[in-house]
């Protein structure tokens, strides 16, 4: 079933991201004031989304990105690698004292009625400075890609992001690739050079081109200018917050196929009701809800994402793809870190309701 995306039925790649790759630092539950120590890990929304996907669907995937020559740098390549993701990189020298940097992001884990912390440094951040002509996308997609994919936080680092998002879907569409797009409205980087009103002509100006959409309600208002009264006053489980805007966004763009979000009521840090929907081609799927005791909750979007990427790259019906990015997204919040631990198996046998029991 390809809901009216044409599929490739193999290529070089099956999926290939464009984002920024930046090291969470992680004290775990401890505040940072307080901390002693971090984990370190590799993430990036576009990045987690194509680690998944290689990781515990056995997908051939890659990331293009930018990537600085020095110790981070080289401690985030080498977890790319772990991951089996192919990399295409546009390469920054470090000049030892000011950058190009690869970004930080600090984010405590927070507990029970504390809430998680999340900070960012992307000061003179080496993704920020990639613009058009930077890869050569002929090159790349005439390889073979059978699905691209990229995202709102990339788009909102610099003026010259989005147009190279822009510049790889049009790319992407001529080699014949599925295109998706999340639009993971962050308006604090938005903030820092262009405001509401470049989000709204950069957001709108990229989804021209794409075939799948992911965003929640308030994603696709504040995102793309579709207004909906009845969001605000849905339960956030309740998917007519979601449906309530369906019909205007695809009016206004006609080319997307399939939009989805996850649905998740947050009791307390460590407590979680989850679920997920998707609108596909004219039919709505919802997901079963759970009730999740969530570990770290980074990263569970982009494992919802990337098990329904696959259920839809295998040829899965629409409900089996939801179910599949649903108990994806739901086991990712059990590990530590952004990306995924979980094999397929795993999540196939939660997506058709398999118990925690031994």
């Amino acid at each position: 079933m390809n809901y009216g995306l044409n599929l490739k039925p193999a290529g070089a790649l099956d999926f290939l991201s464009l984002g920024a790759l930046v090291h969470r630092l992680d004290p775990g539950i401890i505040p940072f004031r307080k901390a002693a120590h971090c984990d370190i890990h590799v993430s990036g929304g576009e990045f987690n989304v194509a680690a998944n996907l290689s990781d515990c669907f056995r997908l051939h995937t890659g990331i293009a990105s930018a990537m600085v020559d020095y110790p981070i740098g080289d401690l985030i390549a080498g977890r790319v690698r772990a991951m089996g993701v192919q990399p295409f990189y546009k390469r920054f020298q470090h000049d030892g004292v000011r950058g190009p940097n690869m970004a930080t992001v600090y984010s405590d884990r927070g507990q029970g009625v504390r809430a998680p912390v999340v900070f960012y440094n992307r000061s003179n951040e080496a993704a920020g400075q990639l613009k058009p002509g930077d890869f050569n996308w002929d090159e790349i997609f005439g390889a073979g890609v059978r699905w691209f994919h990229s995202g709102g936080i990339f788009s909102a680092l610099s003026e010259t992001t989005g147009e190279l998002i822009i510049e790889a879907m049009k790319a992407a569409k001529a080699h014949g690739a599925v295109t998706s797009f999340d639009l993971n409205y962050r308006p604090q980087l938005w903030e820092i050079w262009g405001g509401h009103t470049r989000v709204l002509d950069v957001l709108n100006r990229i989804v021209q081109h794409v075939d799948v959409l992911l965003g929640n309600g308030k994603d696709l208002q504040k995102g793309l200018g579709i207004e909906s009264r009845d969001v605000a006053n849905k339960s956030k489980l309740d998917p007519a917050a979601f449906g309530a805007v369906i019909d205007q966004l695809v009016k206004k763009f006609p080319n997307i196929k399939i939009v989805a979000t996850t649905l998740r009521e947050v009791h307390s840090t460590n407590r979680h009701t989850w679920g997920a929907v998707a609108w596909l081609n004219g039919q709505t799927c919802q997901s079963p809800l759970c009730e999740l005791d969530v570990f770290d909750r980074v990263g569970g979007g982009d494992g919802f994402a990337a098990g329904l990427f696959y259920g839809l790259l295998s040829g899965a019906s629409g409900q089996e793809a939801v179910n599949l990015g649903w108990a994806h997204g739901a086991l990712l919040t059990t590990y530590p870190g952004d990306t995924t631990m979980a094999t397929l198996e795993q999540v196939r046998a939660f997506a058709h309701g398999n118990s925690a029991h031994i």
